[in-house]
């Protein structure tokens, strides 16, 4: 048994101690399915409010900043108009965790909702160790147009691509520190607080959603044991493990981890995300991850 630290991934037995030559990771299985022609690789979509948002400006001010990643305004989804599904949309996308008064207020107020999202990518059209690189980049890009947006005369912002929103001075903040980052795992950190969604609660199960948008799989914990802040920390450890850890790509059915050396033990499964349609926003082509106790 070998221990990967500091991430705590511990090999056990798997198909390929018995000389399976097909048995494999899950990630060198998701590249070979990213492999498919007619597979697109995720994209972010954002939802922009404001009152009296200038249409012309926002699609101006998403090209410039995200010009990098193609972001334009998708002018047949745009309305100018107040939406009262909004005020909904934003508290189911965790607004709350960081939205101020200021901030729901503005949501209450707005007249006009645009949408941009960038260009789309296949994955055929670069090398597979290029994915994740590239949707990297793209969601840093993501967080520039946010905070130029907000700053240029949104009022909110919320990505409809993981279900995820944040209060305007939290955009900024994401936004600065994705700029100011040096170095790849800084950036993955910054990324991962910006772009996944967890804990989402199903039965059982506790899961992410939005490493999609980061080139990774997802990440699921199924007990109902321990506590909310304990199962984020088994989801965070292990997701960024996933960012961050090239030896990640070794990962295989059966094998263990944990959070130190004297933790419980959980094991690991590579399964496909059925929870979503393959044409939802939502939808990781490269599945998710899941714990189980030893």
């Amino acid at each position: 048994m070998t221990w990967l630290t500091p991430q705590r991934v511990e090999r056990g037995w798997t198909s390929r101690d018995a000389g399976d030559p097909t048995a494999d990771g899950g990630c060198r299985y998701v590249l070979a399915m990213l492999a498919d022609p007619d597979q697109l690789l995720p994209r972010p979509v954002l939802c922009v409010l404001g009152a009296g948002l200038d249409f012309d400006a926002v699609g101006r001010v998403a090209a410039e900043t995200g010009a990098a990643a193609g972001f334009t305004l998708d002018e047949e989804y745009s309305e100018r108009a107040h939406d009262p599904r909004m005020s909904y949309a934003f508290e189911a996308s965790l607004a709350g965790a960081s939205f101020t008064d200021a901030d729901w207020a503005a949501v209450e107020a707005h007249d006009s909702v645009a949408y941009v999202l960038s260009r789309p990518l296949r994955a055929f059209t670069m090398p597979p160790q290029m994915l994740r690189p590239t949707l990297l980049e793209v969601s840093r890009a993501t967080l520039a147009v946010s905070a130029a947006l907000l700053r240029s005369g949104a009022t909110a912002v919320k990505n409809e691509s993981n279900g995820v929103a944040h209060g305007r001075d939290r955009w900024l903040s994401l936004a600065d520190e994705a700029a100011a980052a040096t170095t790849d795992a800084e950036l993955a950190g910054v990324l991962y607080r910006a772009t996944v969604k967890r804990p989402i609660r199903a039965g059982q199960s506790s899961y992410s959603c939005g490493m999609h948008l980061l080139g990774a799989p997802d990440v699921e914990l199924l007990t109902t044991d321990g506590g909310v802040e304990e199962r984020v920390t088994l989801l965070d450890t292990l997701a960024l493990y996933l960012l961050t850890d090239e030896r990640a790509a070794e990962m295989a059915d059966g094998e263990g981890f944990r959070l130190t050396a004297d933790s419980p033990r959980w094991l690991l499964e590579h399964r496909p995300d059925d929870r979503h349609e393959t044409d939802d926003l939502f939808h990781n082509p490269l599945g998710y991850w899941r714990l189980t106790p030893a």
